[in-house]
């Protein structure tokens, strides 16, 4: 079996990639170790920057998007019950952020893939990259117990943090950097409508609490918990109590409680893994980074990874060039490295830390007030949470 381009993942950036390659005919297979139930499933993030709607609106894939999205041209932050509005539109000339589940995405990109000519191949057990830094790469996988081989021109790793893609590039030219915070998000689905009509990140002397929603009807809550501590540690009635003492009394009065069908615990790291580019490998996505949800970064930085790596393709097949292929690595981590600085610094202003003494308090209590009485400050608060200026080739 042969094709252009490998793909090793099917989750946002893998099949954002796909979509991309194929309006451009270039050739290329999915490969996924799960299979489309699993990976359609999976609860993730629901905050789309303008760069990620514009690429659905794009492929034309934007239908259900552009009925069922929440667009929102503001967010806010509240300090001990104090909310300070960030007025998005105004502050950015008019970029917004719209809410729309990363399930829902991956549903329209899997319901549009074999229409579209879109190869994906399911249950594609313990894939492994070969010869990837010679002009002759290949992958092989198992499927019901028989081995397979894919031979390819490149190979995109799109296959997540734990995937084979980065371990693949030799440890003497692979560089990482990370953070790992002291603490996790316990977050909960309810079927009940939110308590807004924008997100609210709260500080609290008691810890983090966000508000958010995925529909009018479906809610999303997070709070900070102990990275020992177990979901069953919070039965609904204890959530709810904790988010709305932390959320403040004015938005806890809004707060409409209701059974979760959903509750889990997700640890915070930011990960960032240079280069990008080894070879014919290009990593996107989770293989090659990761930001804490603070600012929901992380699906935005895939779409933008596979937007250059797609323009990068393009130019190779089309025009016979490999500039794009070559400066790919560097294109993509200058704009990773803003993202992580963004979700780096808004974690650390919103939540608390362990050890974190009466100066550390006081030094995030005056940065939020800083922001509630700057405008320059508002300014590149939402500059960056709706996402910075994708440059184009």
């Amino acid at each position: 079996m042969r094709t252009q381009v490998a793909i090793i993942g099917a989750g946002p950036a893998g099949m954002l990639l796909a979509h991309l390659l194929a309006a451009e005919n270039i050739e290329a297979i999915v490969l996924e170790r799960r299979d489309r139930h699993y990976v359609e499933g999976r609860v993730r993030a629901g905050v789309l920057e303008q760069v990620t709607v514009d690429l659905m609106r794009r492929l034309k894939l934007s239908s259900r998007l552009d009925q069922d999205g929440l667009v929102h041209s503001g967010t806010n932050l509240s300090l001990d019950g104090q909310i300070i509005h960030i007025d998005l539109a105004n502050l950015t000339g008019g970029s917004t952020v719209t809410v729309y589940g990363q399930q829902e995405v991956m549903r329209d990109l899997f319901d549009a893939a074999e229409p579209r000519g879109v190869h994906v191949i399911w249950d594609a057990d313990e894939t492994m990259l070969h010869d990837v830094d010679s002009e002759r790469p290949f992958l092989t996988w198992k499927k019901n117990g028989t081995e397979h081989r894919l031979d390819c021109d490149f190979v995109a790793g799109c296959d997540g943090f734990h995937g084979p893609s980065r371990m693949a590039i030799p440890n003497n030219v692979l560089k990482t950097f990370e953070r790992v915070y002291p603490f996790g998000w316990l977050g909960i689905l309810a079927d009940v409508p939110p308590a807004g009509h924008e997100l609210i990140y709260a500080n609290h002397e008691r810890g983090f609490a966000l508000a958010s929603m995925r529909s009018a009807t479906r809610s999303r809550y997070y709070i900070q918990c102990s990275l020992n501590d177990r979901v069953e540690d919070w039965p609904d009635e204890r959530f709810w109590d904790e988010a709305c003492l932390r959320l403040g009394r004015d938005v806890a009065t809004k707060v409409t409680r209701g059974p979760s069908f959903e509750k889990s615990i997700a640890p915070l790291r930011s990960f960032v893994s240079e280069p990008m580019r080894w070879g014919r490998l290009f990593l996107a996505g989770d293989a090659a980074h990761i930001v804490p949800p603070t600012g929901a970064k992380g699906l935005n930085l895939a779409a933008s990874d596979v937007i250059m790596l797609s323009q990068a393709l393009r130019e190779f097949y089309r025009d016979h060039s490999s500039a794009g292929i070559d400066s790919y690595s560097e294109r993509a981590l200058s704009r990773v490295w803003k993202a992580e600085r963004f979700s780096w610094w808004f974690t650390s202003i919103t939540h608390r830390f362990p050890n974190m003494d009466g100066f550390d308090r006081r030094i995030q209590m005056a940065e939020l007030d800083y922001i509630r009485g700057s405008i320059t400050a508002q300014r590149s608060l939402a500059e960056n949470y709706v996402g910075l200026p994708l440059e184009t080739i």
